[in-house]
């Protein structure tokens, strides 16, 4: 392919651009939560270690916040930029839920998220805790709308095509926002972007108790993170479960792709495939270690059901929407994102694990240090795992922009040249290269600043003060 195809060029912009968007994403849907659960315990409990470690994860939470603001709305520039043709395909459809998110969502989160930075000491104190619920509420409500205009690229579903056949107009909203695809991928999102929250508020309270620094606030910070990172793994266990049903139903070939499954296969021949081995051309498997029956369980909850594979489903595709195109997605890039994005998952879960077994009360021995270590350096796992999980989802769709109705070649502005896509590719990437040197040096400072002094010998303390009194604020 040419260095300067338009069709290429436009596809790593729109993926760097939404994976860089992403890296925001999850921690904000987390962070707000954890931030709202410690302003919670410590309005009930009166303790003020909770009012220490809100305003901590507070700040991080804000300044992720402003960050994916930003890029948020760079990505959507890409629509017009260097997918004309597929926006005017989808704009009936995608509009809805879109103005759903703006209006209904974005806004209202927004809102509450200024009433609760500038209500510290000013609103009473029940009103300003209802404000950060409110937050989330909001940027929960807004990951759905996103989510099910991405599940209509997945599944097309509450549409009729125009007179013309140019575009898919909405005529049903209701079907959108109720597609099996979303009402499979939304939990498993919001729990992925729970495990990455947990994983930070692990990982800074260990960078602390490694230095000895804030030992009892911190000490509970790290059991809840580690109880959150367990409680979030189930979830996208079980969410994952559901989403891989739905999956097979409405995409078959993803799950062929993300098995390298040339053969359709049932039974004990439906195996779990470990690792494997193709042909360069990715016609054929050479070698794979695999687990008996477990593919068929998992994509049909029956040891005896069948999968289908390439071979198969190219055959029924090309009968079916147009011989002439390989139906297939790139299999290496699906197989493994795949699998990396359950390994990444897994591994922080048994880090969790193993820490909270290190740190239990009756503990006999001292966490070693590099057990800290560990914890520290774990913290990107489970937000690397959900972007190979979003490289998975949209490669697995290729080469469908909208499955079954447009191909993504078709989806590109037409009379755009490639040297102008690579100068905004080079200068996206350089501008968010800077942009990631600032929020990761913010987030790294307040993390390690951690959270406010304990009293001196002359103040009283805090945990005299009633909640009412106690003096509050996010700066």
């Amino acid at each position: 392919m040419e260095l300067l195809d338009p069709l290429l060029l436009a596809r790593w912009q729109f993926g760097l651009t939404t994976l860089y968007h992403y890296l925001f994403v999850p921690l904000t849907l987390g962070m707000a939560l954890v931030t709202a659960i410690f302003q919670t315990v410590w309005h009930r409990t009166g303790d003020v270690k909770w009012l220490h470690l809100t305003r901590l994860f507070g700040k991080i939470f804000l300044i992720n916040f402003a960050m994916g603001v930003v890029t948020g709305i760079v990505q959507e520039f890409q629509f017009g930029m260097n997918w004309s043709a597929y926006s005017r395909f989808v704009g009936d459809v995608f509009g809805a839920p879109l103005a759903f998110e703006g209006l209904m969502a974005f806004f209202f989160e927004a809102t509450f998220i200024g009433v609760w930075i500038f209500g510290w000491n000013r609103l009473p104190k029940k009103l300003h805790l209802a404000s950060i619920w409110a937050v989330v509420f909001g940027s929960t409500l807004s990951a759905y709308f996103i989510l099910a205009a991405n599940a209509f690229m997945q599944n097309p579903v509450g549409y009729q095509m125009a007179g013309d056949g140019g575009r898919a107009e909405l005529t049903d909203i209701v079907a959108v926002l109720t597609n099996p695809v979303v009402l499979a991928a939304f939990p498993h999102t919001i729990t992925s972007a729970w495990m990455f929250a947990a994983a930070i508020v692990i990982a800074v309270s260990a960078w602390h108790l490694r230095r000895g620094q804030h030992i009892e606030t911190m000490r509970s910070s790290l059991r809840f993170g580690l109880w959150f990172m367990i409680v979030s793994f189930v979830g996208v266990g079980i969410s994952g479960d559901q989403l891989s049903l739905v999956m097979v139903e409405t995409q078959p070939m993803k799950m062929a792709a993300a098995e390298a499954l040339w053969e359709t296969e049932c039974g004990a021949d439906a195996s779990f495939s470990i690792f494997s081995i193709g042909t360069p051309d990715a016609s054929r498997e050479v070698w794979s270690l695999r687990v008996p029956y477990l593919l068929a369980f998992l994509s049909t909850h029956d040891i005896n059901g069948c999968v289908e594979g390439f071979n198969d489903l190219q055959a029924q595709y090309e009968t079916q929407f147009g011989a002439g195109v390989d139906y297939m997605p790139i299999v290496w890039v699906t197989y493994w994102s795949f699998r990396w994005m359950m390994g990444l998952g897994g591994v922080a879960f048994l880090i969790s694990v193993v820490g909270l077994w290190l740190t239990r009360k009756n503990a006999t021995r001292e966490v070693p240090q590099w057990a800290w270590r560990v914890a520290i350096w774990s913290a990107p796992l489970p937000l690397l795992g959900s972007l190979v999980g979003w490289v998975f989802t949209e490669m697995g769709r290729q080469p469908w922009i909208v499955f079954s109705l447009m191909l993504t070649e078709d989806g590109v502005s037409p009379n755009v040249p490639g040297w102008t896509v690579l100068i905004s590719l080079v200068a996206f990437t350089l501008i968010y290269a800077a942009l990631a040197v600032v929020e990761f040096g913010l987030i790294k400072k307040a993390a390690q600043n951690g959270p406010d002094p304990l009293p001196g010998p002359d103040d009283p303390d805090p945990n005299d003060v009633s909640v009412e009194d106690t003096p509050t604020t996010v700066y």
